[in-house]
């Protein structure tokens, strides 16, 4: 097997590919969004297109505001997720297994890989469109037990969510600071969203076309741009541009209620609580908690401990 361009540059002793897939959960969505999406896919030192080893796949899930290019990109004294999992398997720290790079960017910065009337069926795209392609073009263990799910952020949060909103898809998920406890680790950017939104008349349009236009943002433009993403993808309200249910009063900044259990529905934490026994039987998990003394940004190194956890009870 050749090594690609990528390959070389990013050092892989193996190699990475990237796709693009027409992903017909995401035509026609109200952002005008592409439904043709990248899709990069790792492949180990020794992988044979035309053998008869499977592997198990990782599917990795980035946070807000990044794309596959972002994830695979090269950085300075820094390893990617890429490279680690290209170490880890060199070094045979774990088995050789392929990781896929899913694209779930929107105009609004993110998706969170939910089914959504305005963006589009992201968690569809995922578990349908995106499984089903890799189990096509690669030598994959085409089943739940051979498929794992990972995030940061964002990306954390989605893996949770979807491991237990879409059970069947995948045995086993890793998520690096993903988003939970929505009233705490939300709500508290609402303020600046509602006074950047107040000062282009509360109309959600008139803000992003500025956004988009500006050469350089504030950090409370950046925060309502990352609300409005998460509004898009909780509580839309119809298959329109912008036509979105915002979870604070317009005129107060107050939380409504209504719209926040909208939210809370899609809330990680809020789920095992009126699931959890439910989810228990159901998934069967094996839960291992670690914390470490870091913030949210630039904690890539945390893949060396979930990449080979996962891949370690994978089937071979």
């Amino acid at each position: 097997m050749a090594t690609s361009d990528l390959g070389r540059l990013l050092g892989l002793s193996g190699d990475v590919r990237i796709d693009f897939i027409d992903s017909p959960a995401l035509r026609d969505n109200a952002l005008g969004d592409p439904a043709t999406r990248p899709v990069a896919v790792y492949l180990p030192p020794g992988y044979d297109p035309e053998g008869s080893r499977r592997y198990s796949v990782l599917y990795v899930l980035h946070g807000y505001t990044g794309d596959v290019a972002a994830l695979v990109s090269g950085r300075p004294w820094e390893t990617n997720v890429v490279q680690w999992a290209d170490r880890l398997v060199v070094e045979r720290a774990m088995p050789p297994v392929l990781l896929v790079v899913v694209d779930g960017f929107t105009r609004l910065g993110g998706s969170q890989y939910v089914d959504s009337v305005h963006n589009g069926a992201y968690a569809t795209y995922v578990v349908r469109d995106i499984v089903d392609h890799v189990d096509r073009s690669y030598r994959t263990i085409a089943e739940e037990g051979g498929r794992a799910v990972l995030g940061k952020s964002s990306g954390g949060f989605a893996a949770l969510y979807l491991s237990m909103e879409r059970a069947g898809t995948f045995s086993a998920f890793a998520s690096h600071s993903g988003d939970t406890n929505f009233m705490q680790t939300y709500v508290p950017g609402f303020a600046a969203a509602q006074r950047t939104l107040e000062a282009h008349g509360n109309d959600i349009a008139a803000f992003v076309d500025a956004f988009e236009k500006k050469p350089k943002r504030s950090p409370a433009e950046y925060s309502t741009i990352e609300m409005l993403g998460y509004t898009a993808a909780y509580s839309p309200r119809a298959a329109e541009p912008f036509a979105l249910d915002l979870p604070w009063d317009p005129r107060t900044g107050a939380v409504v209620a209504e719209v926040m259990e909208r939210w809370s529905a899609f809330d990680p934490c809020e789920l095992c609580l009126r699931r959890g026994t439910e989810l228990g039987r159901e998934l069967g998990l094996t839960v291992q908690h670690e914390e470490f003394d870091d913030d949210h940004r630039n904690v890539g190194y945390r893949y060396a401990v979930s990449l080979p956890a996962l891949a370690s009870v994978l089937e071979r």
